[in-house]
């Protein structure tokens, strides 16, 4: 057997990211072949994948590209386990490739993307499996939005955890930037209210109404009521609707419509929105991690 030297396990990891000893082990199962060993733990990091791929992914960050030309462009929200990774800079690199690479390659839906090839010959899902593997959480690749319009579009990330792609036609590039802006704090369902569903609307609807029944008001009082509560229920959640953050004395569409402009469309992501976080006591959380590393070196051949 060849002698595995601190310096071939050094370079073994700084090209994995892999831990100490588990590229000991690699080099030593094939004999010190560094190309036979990456491959390896490549193999191993997918069984590694699919152990993670069963916790709960919902933190992460959402990624935003736009070309050159200012007429295509990406929105990507990629998840993790915890804050701490969505902050690592490698998780960060990861999520901003994709949104240019969404752009590049418009692929139909996340199965599209995960077979999506990059500029550095591999998949996406082979990228994905590398990252989880060096980080050591579960990576999930959750949704995308991809845009190609006539008009331009704009992006704003409040932080990391919310994102907005706004595509509009007049104004000028800050008109874009102060409506994603708003998006992104105000948290519109739709442009205008005559996008509000049919289903949605009614439901609210119900609910006003038997609201004010209980006034105990003449039942043409209490029709006037609902109709007003679905009134101002219309303006909260459409953007047009909307008090302009910036000036809350003017509405959004009075604010476009100053501009001689028109937003086609947007996408809003908030990161984990709509997941169901996982919520336990952090010592057995712990000592359930300590069992799985046991488990694990329990496996390993002697």
């Amino acid at each position: 057997m060849a002698d595995i030297t601190a310096q071939m396990v050094k370079e073994l990891r700084d090209m994995t990211g892999m831990g100490m000893m588990e590229c000991k082990r690699a080099l030593a199962e094939t004999g010190g072949d560094m190309k036979a060993a990456e491959d390896l733990l490549r193999i191993k990091s997918g069984a590694k994948a699919g152990k993670a791929a069963a916790r709960v992914a919902a933190e992460g960050m959402v990624g935003a590209y736009i070309a050159a030309d200012g007429k295509s462009g990406a929105l990507v929200e990629v998840n993790c386990e915890t804050d701490f990774v969505a902050r690592n800079e490698d998780f960060i690199n990861f999520t901003r490739s994709l949104a240019q690479l969404i752009t590049m390659k418009s692929p139909m839906d996340t199965e599209a993307l995960a077979a999506a090839m990059s500029s550095s010959g591999e998949n996406v899902d082979e990228l994905r499996k590398a990252l989880v593997m060096k980080l050591g959480e579960n990576i999930h690749v959750r949704r995308f939005a991809r845009y190609a319009t006539q008009g331009r579009l704009a992006a704003y990330l409040h932080g990391a955890k919310i994102g907005v792609m706004v595509d509009y036609t007049g104004g000028d590039e800050a008109l874009g930037k102060d409506v994603a802006m708003h998006i992104a704090a105000s948290k519109p369902i739709c442009v205008s209210r005559e996008q509000v569903s049919p289903e949605l609307l009614a439901r609210e609807r119900q609910i006003y109404a038997a609201q004010a029944a209980e006034s105990g008001k003449p039942a043409d009082i209490v029709a006037k009521m609902v109709d007003g509560r679905v009134a101002k229920y219309l303006a909260e959640v459409s953007l047009l609707g909307q008090p302009f953050v910036k000036d809350p004395d003017q509405p959004v569409e009075k604010l476009l419509a100053a501009k001689s402009a028109k937003v086609n469309g947007f996408t809003l992501f908030v990161v984990g929105e709509g997941i169901e976080k996982k919520s336990g006591d952090f010592a057995t959380e712990v000592m359930a991690q300590v069992s799985q590393v046991k488990e694990d070196k329990a496996s390993q051949p002697n």
